[in-house]
């Protein structure tokens, strides 16, 4: 991977969803000259639409579009197309979406790069925080040589992803215990490829408990990763929402507070400890990493 002093530097974050990507993103774009873009894997589907319309939002990402240098290229490609053929996990189980994945693939790094470019001049800044989250979408954007990735593999202890994926009382969709186990098999075993072929200074292992104990440590550690100049830490009391084109319902907000304690415990499920004990061992070795 190539890149400049004038490539836009992307945070990306990558891993299993219900993880706290969202309000690690918020977090980090409450940092000196970082965006938090949200989940850029969005940005085709809706058109380059944020999920939430309110006036400064729609204004920011009206401006990224107006900043393309091929508006027409990324027209192109709007919908769900790119995102089910090229970015889901089970894309690659789906051999009827291969020759779909190949012919959308030099198209679809060209826009990404320039989505990022876009973004970075909009907001004034350097680095771009995107929470995506998707391994494949970390491993496109690891062969498109006009940025300078970086990676956050954020990782959960499974038992809360199991049971965030369980709950019927927040207004996102929900999996069986069964299903979110298999996800999380195939979702860790492809971030473990990504996250291995990735230079060694340009990635770090982000345990989401770690991050809740200690948010100010974990930033601080990210920021050094991510090469930040300014890497003063921000208000954790008083963090802004910002301007991010989509994620969950904390989005939809103004601030929020994000206060140092420990994660809240979950009923523990043996099935889920059982099936997941050989991937967080193979977690527990990898390095560098926040613990």
């Amino acid at each position: 991977m190539t890149g400049s002093t004038d490539s836009p530097k992307v945070i990306y974050v990558m891993g299993a969803g219900r993880s706290g990507s969202t309000t690690l993103g918020i977090t980090l774009g409450n940092c000196a000259d970082v965006f938090y873009a949200g989940e850029l894997d969005n940005w085709l589907v809706r058109s380059g639409v944020p999920q939430v319309e309110d006036e400064p939002r729609a204004q920011f990402w009206s401006s990224v579009r107006d900043r393309l240098e091929d508006p027409a290229g990324a027209a192109e490609l709007f919908g769900h197309e790119a995102q089910r053929a090229i970015e889901r996990s089970l894309s690659l189980f789906r051999v009827h979406l291969w020759p779909t994945r190949h012919s959308l693939r030099r198209r679809y790094r060209a826009i990404a790069e320039d989505l990022y470019r876009a973004v970075t001049q909009a907001a004034g800044v350097t680095h771009v925080a995107d929470t995506s989250h998707y391994p494949l979408r970390a491993l496109e954007l690891q062969h498109v040589g006009g940025i300078d990735l970086y990676l956050i593999y954020l990782v959960r202890d499974p038992q809360g992803v199991v049971a965030s994926f369980n709950r019927h009382d927040v207004g996102e969709y929900t999996k069986s215990t069964l299903h979110t186990n298999v996800y999380l098999w195939v979702t860790h075993l492809l971030s473990l490829l990504v996250f291995l072929r990735h230079p060694r200074g340009r990635r770090l292992l982000v345990r989401h408990e770690d991050f809740v104990a200690d948010p100010g440590a974990v930033v601080s550690q990210i920021l050094e990763c991510c090469e930040a100049p300014d890497r003063t830490l921000p208000d954790f009391s008083a963090l802004d929402i910002g301007l991010p084109l989509q994620g969950n319902r904390v989005t939809r907000g103004q601030t929020l507070s994000l206060k140092r304690k420990a994660d809240s415990p979950t009923r523990a499920s043996l099935a889920t400890a059982l099936a997941q004990a050989p991937v967080m061992a193979m977690l527990a070795r990898l390095r560098p990493s926040t613990r």
